[in-house]
């Protein structure tokens, strides 16, 4: 019996460390093992679809893609060709991010050409994005969204597990920003919804999800597909800098 009793205690010791080794072999090759039923998403992903001129302000999608309300139609045709005043320049002067606004949720997932990492805890997950120097922060510890959370670039998100699809849950979203490159309009309503999926090692997709009873006249949607590139570091970028410069050289101060 005590040989018996030890041989089951060397057996689970050894399946111990086997599974620590495998863990640990899985974190430091960034591989995701086969069983794992909530995939880690951690590394530095960068979008897989294409950028053309303009700083990536080709449209992904059409004004029929979205379905906006007749207030919405016009502010997005004021966003894409301007004012009446022969001084506005269409969609550089009204992007929020010409004015120093952060690139927030969702126009930074939907097409920057900028790099953003991904860090997976055990009760969160943490994204920080290049183009606006941000962290936002997705908990998976069980919780739901607060009553009186401020509105903000980010919002409020919420996440939880789908066998392998973390769905993400977001609201408190101000009104303040677009929400493509492309100059759809969003109003304080906004609530996204995000599927992450790890589809291979290297390869990553979200779907979102649309709703705004207020600028939208239904619940819409679109797919990014992201590749992981370990060969990339986040850097510095301040656009913030580069626009007032701009702005000192056409005012002359």
């Amino acid at each position: 019996m005590r040989y018996a009793l030890l041989g089951s205690v060397l057996a689970l010791a050894a399946l111990a460390v086997a599974n620590t080794s495998l863990a640990q072999t899985s974190a430091q090759s960034g591989k995701v093992p086969v069983a794992a039923a909530k995939p880690d998403f951690s590394g530095i992903w960068l979008y897989a679809g294409e950028n053309k001129g303009g700083g990536g302000y080709n449209r992904k999608y059409t004004v029929e893609d979205a379905p906006l309300q007749p207030s919405a139609l016009e502010t997005y045709k004021a966003n894409r060709m301007g004012l009446k005043d022969p001084r506005a320049k269409g969609i550089d002067t009204r992007d929020p991010g010409n004015f120093c606004f952060p690139a927030g949720l969702t126009r930074v997932m939907l097409g920057y050409p900028n790099p953003f990492e991904i860090i997976q805890l055990s009760n969160k997950v943490v994204i920080f994005d290049e183009i606006s120097s941000m962290m936002r922060q997705i908990f998976t510890d069980g919780r739901g969204h607060p009553e009186g959370w401020p509105f903000g670039w980010l919002g409020h998100s919420i996440g939880k597990w789908d066998g392998d699809v973390l769905v993400v849950d977001t609201v408190s979203l101000n009104d303040r920003n677009w929400l493509d490159l492309a100059g759809t309009p969003r109003s304080d309503a906004f609530h996204v919804v995000e599927r992450f999926r790890r589809v291979d090692h290297d390869t990553m997709q979200i779907d979102f999800t649309f709703e705004d009873p207020k600028a939208f006249t239904k619940t819409w949607g679109a797919k990014r597909v992201y590749r992981l590139r370990p060969d990339l570091e986040l850097l510095e970028r301040v656009l913030c800098e580069e626009n007032l410069q701009i702005g000192k050289h056409k005012e002359g101060y």
